[in-house]
């Protein structure tokens, strides 16, 4: 039955979901990538979508801006919907030394400064990581596919504007290769589910370099990170 956020029915959604963030990014996925694409749920509108992709169902939805945000979708498909695994696709700022924009990060780790992924044990500082499974998966397609990436650890955070410069240096002299806003809490949540996830994103911006993508090359330069993300979910 439908909930508070999805507007879906039991087998609307696929086991395996695609998670931008924006929900533009999400009906282009859907009509670009997906066979037969049709709509399965439109709430303050979120959309989303289910098709087939060489045969296989896929969904894709989009989580909205940042942790609070995912928490709802990612929360809801895993309990209410029967989904398994979900794929964060979506952009991040460019932590490493020599990255270029369009390059893809694979996630190994998610650090955070926020307090959503709580999952804690008294004394202890849980760790957010992707699933294995579909860590591989997800490396050795961007590797047969010869596409430009870097496996490692990414910062999700809860600011956009007014993080340090200093904060950016620190984090990228012990290898965090990017910033964004929604990976560890989606590690944090499958975990505590017992599902499955993974994050694969397209730097879009160069932290120290101000480098940017154009808002066009931003729009359509999604093609790698989807099908990576794909063979993530299928791994």
């Amino acid at each position: 039955m439908a909930t508070p956020h999805i507007s879906a029915e039991p087998g609307d959604f696929a086991p395996l979901v695609l998670m931008p963030g924006d929900p533009r990014r999400g009906r282009r996925i859907a009509q670009e990538f997906f066979d037969d694409p049709h709509l399965v749920s439109e709430v303050r509108s979120i959309e989303g979508w289910t098709g087939t992709v060489d045969g296989r169902p896929v969904s894709v939805i989009a989580s909205g801006m940042g942790q609070p945000s995912l928490s709802i979708y990612a929360t809801e498909l895993f309990r209410e919907f029967g989904v398994e695994r979900i794929v964060r696709v979506g952009t991040t700022g460019g932590l490493a030394e020599g990255q270029q924009l369009g390059e893809l990060v694979i996630a190994n780790a998610a650090h955070t400064d926020s307090a959503m992924p709580g999952l804690t044990l008294p004394g202890v500082t849980l760790s957010r990581v992707p699933s294995h499974r579909m860590l591989e998966a997800a490396v050795r397609e961007a590797r047969d596919r010869g596409l430009p990436h870097r496996v490692g650890p990414i910062i999700s955070s809860d600011t956009f504007y007014g993080s340090s410069m200093e904060k950016y240096r620190a984090l990228a002299a012990i290898g965090t290769l990017g910033v964004e806003m929604e990976a560890a809490t989606l590690f944090a949540i499958a975990a505590a589910e017992g599902k499955e996830a993974a994050a694969i994103l397209t730097v879009s911006d160069h932290i120290f370099t101000d480098e940017q993508q154009s808002s066009e090359d931003r729009e359509t330069g999604y093609g790698a990170m989807v099908r990576v993300g794909l063979a993530a979910l299928f791994g």
